[in-house]
């Protein structure tokens, strides 16, 4: 039974993750861009789009 809460948790932070992770590239795509299909698509890539700004453009 107490495996069973922990996985509950982890699918619930992975959830907020890639929630987060989506409105954090839409963000910085349109800040930096000014481009509201960039920042769409952008939101679809989601962490990669962050990791990539973060090591590249940042």
């Amino acid at each position: 039974m107490n495996g069973s809460r922990y996985y509950g948790v982890r699918v619930e932070g992975a959830k907020y993750g890639i929630g987060f992770g989506s409105a954090l590239a839409i963000t910085i795509s349109y800040s930096a861009n000014h481009s509201i299909l960039w920042a769409i698509i952008d939101g679809i890539l989601g962490w990669l789009y962050v990791v990539y700004f973060a090591l590249f453009r940042g």
